[in-house]
């Protein structure tokens, strides 16, 4: 039988990849989007995004369909995470370092935890809390950091704040269909969120985008956004929306390194401490090992599943091999293992 500790290696990968076309995208975004507005430059983002989602949905027999019911949550998502997110991101890099943006990224962790302890209940011990609160400090070094640079520098990294604040609610929302098909929530959370933004940028007049960067923000949303969402819906599929969070933290490592390779030379000693103090914050979070013994209630639900995991042991006639998805039942079991808060794992501590 695979290892009980398989899905947090998935879902770390998952979440690192996830991390890595994201915080790439930040800088490009800065470069893209001069000239543009931040509605507008949302709009292209996520349209590309709704692209990604719509090319690589998965047939029903692999992967289970967003429910009517999930319509109040998907339209909730679009407003945090495709609107205020990504408009607030966009209005925030034109008036502040990419480099610092890129690290303030990082406090969407400190607000996905915070919010997934309190509304799943999910693990927070003694080490975490001290992850979070070095996230935290990070953070505040760099609004001194840019409070010294200048009020428009300062307003613009509050703003990015807000972004990550708006993203994290969205990563708390999106934890309820971790289970669904992730192209497809990918795909509806996108589409609503560029129809929302452009609905916007006509109504505050923005200009038209140049073609090359039109395309430009087309290609960056598919991936920085599209595929980096649908690994982040994987992710917390496999090891929960606090850890999932964690792990997507180093994207504005990755950000702040490639706006440094693009020429930012902006960082200074502040910078430079705050974003030691985040990566600190991450790699405690990250060494977490969480293991005791717990109860399984029994349960209906359905999702994509294999049967090499250790909770999935009903049986098929003819045999199934592989990833699928269809309606199933767990029987109340009781066991002890290192574990992570996916959608087995919920117990209350």
């Amino acid at each position: 039988m695979t290892s009980l500790n398989a899905p947090a290696l998935r879902g770390g990968m998952l979440a690192l990849m996830a991390a890595a076309l994201f915080g790439i995208s930040t800088p490009l975004v800065q470069r893209l989007g001069v000239g543009l507005g931040a509605f507008s430059t949302a709009a292209l983002l996520y349209g590309g995004a709704a692209l990604v989602g719509a090319f690589s949905r998965r047939p029903k027999e692999q992967e289970a369909r967003v429910q009517r019911s999930d319509t109040v949550r998907l339209l909730a998502m679009a407003i945090f995470g495709a609107v205020i997110g990504p408009v607030a991101l966009a209005w925030g890099l034109q008036r502040t370092s990419g480099a610092s943006a890129s690290l303030m990224l990082t406090l969407e962790a400190l607000f996905t935890a915070i919010l997934a302890w309190r509304l799943y209940g999910e693990s927070m011990d003694r080490r975490v809390w001290l992850a979070m609160l070095l996230l935290l400090a990070g953070g505040m070094a760099l609004v001194l950091d840019q409070g010294m640079a200048g009020g428009v520098q300062l307003m613009g990294l509050l703003v990015v704040m807000l972004a990550t604040a708006a993203w994290g609610v969205d990563n708390t929302l999106s934890r309820a269909l971790a289970e669904r098909d992730p192209s497809q929530v990918v795909m509806l959370k996108a589409a609503l969120g560029a129809t929302l933004t452009t609905v916007l940028a006509w109504f505050n007049s923005e200009p038209l985008p140049s073609w090359m960067a039109a395309l430009g923000l087309l290609a960056v949303g598919a991936t920085g956004y599209g595929l980096s969402l649908r690994m982040y819906l994987l992710a917390q599929r496999a090891f929960g929306a606090a850890r999932t969070g964690s792990v997507f933290a180093f994207a504005p490592f990755i950000g702040a390194a490639f706006a440094f390779a693009l020429g930012d030379r902006s960082a200074g000693g502040l910078m430079i401490v705050g974003g030691l103090l985040m990566l600190c914050g991450v790699a405690l979070h990250l060494a977490e090992d969480h293991g005791h013994e717990h109860v399984h209630e029994p349960i209906d639900h359905e999702h994509a599943h294999d049967h090499s995991d250790g909770h999935h042991n009903h049986t098929h006639n003819p045999t199934i091999v592989g990833t699928h998805s269809h309606l199933h039942h767990h029987e109340e079991e009781q066991h002890n293992h290192a574990h992570v808060p996916d959608s087995h794992h919920q117990h209350v501590h």
